[in-house]
């Protein structure tokens, strides 16, 4: 195994380092110089921000669900509780919102599902509100700004 990695490093490694060598000797040679630095970045604006924290929280949430429901019986119902609890029998209940399976008065499905889904569900709606609210504001301000005062 050894051998292996001293060949691996010997067939990409030397090789690699020797052309990086080589075109900084060259480039030091005929005296180029780097290329100038990237301006900064400008800032994501805060609207923008929102609107990421907005769509990531529907989409965990989203997944959050489908993970849910994965609990629930579709086609053969007396599975869902075969698998769940290990009791062959129809559910007593199921929903999937709240999301929830009963099964001989045992609850199938992660305490933490529906507590992560209304915690994401109200993040993503504030998330949502407080983009436009921000997106509206910006625009707003940008606006009075280009506006010119009449003589």
């Amino acid at each position: 195994m050894a051998a292996l990695i001293g060949i691996v490093i010997l067939a990409i490694g030397l090789p690699a380092w020797a052309g990086i060598t080589y075109v900084g000797l060259v480039r030091a040679r005929r005296g180029d110089e780097l290329p100038p630095p990237r301006p900064p970045r400008p800032r994501r604006p805060p609207a923008r921000k929102a609107a990421w924290v907005a769509g990531l929280a529907y989409l965990v949430g989203g997944a959050v669900h489908l993970y849910g429901l994965s609990y629930l019986p579709f086609l053969f119902p007396e599975d869902a509780c075969w698998f769940g609890v290990g009791i062959k029998a129809y559910p007593d209940s199921s929903s999937a919102l709240p999301v929830s399976l009963v099964c001989h008065g045992i609850e199938v499905v992660p305490w933490w599902v529906n507590p992560g889904l209304l915690v994401l569900a109200v993040i993503a709606v504030a998330a949502t509100v407080a983009g436009v609210v921000l997106a509206w504001r910006g625009s707003s301000s940008r606006r009075k700004a280009t506006r010119r005062p009449t003589a």
